[in-house]
C-alpha cells in the first residue's frame, strides 16, 4: 500500500519541486554554457527496477571531451561542475526521471549497467524498488562506504521499505549533503567497485563450477 501511496507522493512532488526549482535550473544551464563548450544535459543508462534501463538526466559536470567510458585518465571536471557536483545541483534533472516513473525521490542509487552484470541473486534484490535521487547508502556515508556495505545497506531498505525509513533517509541525507563528506566518486573509484564485485562473481562462478564437479562425481560413488 505504502508503495502505491509513495508513488503518487513522488509525482505531486516533483510536479511542485520542477516549477519552484525552474529559476535555480534555468541559472545552472546559464552557468554551464558559459563556463564550458557542450550540451548542458549529461545523459547516461542506469539500471532501474526490475533491471530495466533507463536515461538518467543529470546536469553535465564533465568537459565536452571528456570519455566517461576510458578508465585510464580521470573525469575532467569542470568549475561550474566542481561546484555543481558538491552541492548535488546537478542531480536535479532526475525530478523528470521521477515524472516519467523511473525513479523515485528515495531508493537505492541507479548505478551503470555494468555493476549490474557482477551481482549475486541476493544483490540484485536492490533492483526491487525504484531508484532513488538517494537512498540508505547515500545517508549512510555516500562513497565514503565499500560497494559491498552500499548494497547491503540498499537491501536493507529494500526490506524495511515504510515512510519512516523513507523520512530516516531523508534526514540522513540533508545531514551528508551538508557536510559535503564522499560527494564524489572518481573512475578510478568506479573501476575498483567493479573490480572489486567482478572478483566476487568470479569466486561465486569457481565455486558453482566445484559444487557442480562434486555432484558428477557423487553419482559414479
Amino acid at each position: 500500500m505504502y508503495r502505491i501511496i509513495k508513488r503518487i507522493i513522488d509525482f505531486v512532488m516533483a510536479l511542485i519541486l520542477i516549477i519552484v526549482c525552474s529559476p535555480i535550473m534555468l541559472i545552472v544551464a546559464i552557468a554551464i554554457k558559459i563556463d564550458s563548450r557542450g550540451p548542458v544535459l549529461f545523459i547516461q543508462p542506469r539500471s532501474g527496477k526490475n533491471g530495466k534501463v533507463f536515461n538518467l538526466y543529470k546536469f553535465r559536470s564533465m568537459a565536452k571531451d571528456n570519455n566517461v567510458h576510458d578508465f585510464k585518465e580521470e573525469n575532467k571536471v569542470t568549475k561550474v561542475g566542481n561546484f555543481i557536483r558538491k552541492t548535488s545541483l546537478d542531480e536535479i534533472p532526475q525530478l523528470f526521471n521521477i515524472l516519467k516513473g523511473e525513479m523515485s525521490f528515495i531508493g537505492p542509487r541507479p548505478w551503470i549497467t555494468d555493476y549490474e552484470i557482477y551481482f549475486t541473486e541476493n544483490q540484485k534484490r536492490r533492483l526491487e524498488v525504484l531508484p532513488g535521487i538517494t537512498g540508505l547508502a547515500q545517508a549512510s556515508g555516500r562513497n565514503d562506504i565499500s560497494i559491498k556495505e552500499k548494497i547491503n545497506l540498499d537491501i536493507y531498505y529494500v526490506d524495511h521499505l515504510s515512510f519512516l525509513m523513507d523520512v530516516k533517509v531523508l534526514i540522513g541525507t540533508v545531514k551528508t549533503v551538508l557536510s559535503r563528506k564522499g560527494s564524489d566518486l572518481s573512475k578510478t573509484g568506479i573501476q575498483n567497485e567493479l573490480e572489486e564485485l567482478k572478483g566476487q562473481w568470479k569466486n561465486n562462478k569457481s565455486k558453482k563450477n566445484i559444487d557442480n564437479k562434486s555432484k558428477e562425481d557423487m553419482q559414479y560413488i
